[in-house]
């Protein structure tokens, strides 16, 4: 009994009533079709956004190969500037490729490193410096952020987009309402108490 009454609470504008406007069917039909498109269309979005980062970062991880470098510079224990992050600096590293060319680049080392020690950096197929892709685990949690990202923007988009259309049919309600007050209004005259 309770249930249903809470039911039919919840869908009054569904019901055939004679104080339904045909504005409060389009508004039901408005409130459904956002929480449709936020239900599937959030999870749709974040679990193809989630599978396409996931796909790009396995990708990754094949393109890319990890070599020994050469430091050819000493670098110092405290550097501060452009290109460093807290205990690590830019500098130049040369190494062999698997192919047997020689390449010269700037890399992220720590510091306090001296000239001649090996580090290891990544490159790509064409043998430039790239940064190490994401292992497995990294690449799966970041995957999942960015695919609820995409499903909460989603649903940010499509709840915002909904609050306009339910704020239009509002105004035109009111604004309805309003000429409807004034061709009544004046016909009751001045009769208080």
């Amino acid at each position: 009994m309770r249930r249903t009454r809470h039911m039919k609470k919840l869908l009054w504008r569904w019901r055939s009533n004679p104080l339904r406007r045909r504005d409060d069917i389009i508004e039901a039909w408005i409130v459904l079709a956002v929480w449709t498109l936020v239900a599937v269309g959030g999870t749709v979005t974040g679990l193809v956004t989630a599978r396409a980062a996931d796909d790009v970062f396995a990708q990754q991880r094949t393109e890319r190969e990890s070599v020994r470098a050469v430091l050819l510079f000493d670098v110092p224990k405290s550097v501060s500037g452009i290109g460093t992050t807290g205990e690590r600096t830019t500098t130049t590293v040369v190494w062999t490729a698997p192919d047997g060319t020689t390449h010269t680049g700037r890399t992220l080392v720590d510091t306090g490193s001296r000239a001649g020690s090996t580090v290891t950096v990544w490159e790509d197929r064409e043998g430039r410096l790239t940064s190490r892709p994401p292992s497995p685990t990294a690449a799966a949690v970041e995957a999942g952020v960015l695919g609820t990202a995409a499903g909460t923007a989603l649903a940010g988009v499509v709840v915002g987009a909904g609050a306009i259309a339910r704020w239009r049919l509002e105004q035109r309600r009111l604004a309805m309402w309003s000429r409807e007050w004034t061709s009544v209004g004046p016909r009751w005259g001045h009769k208080t108490g």
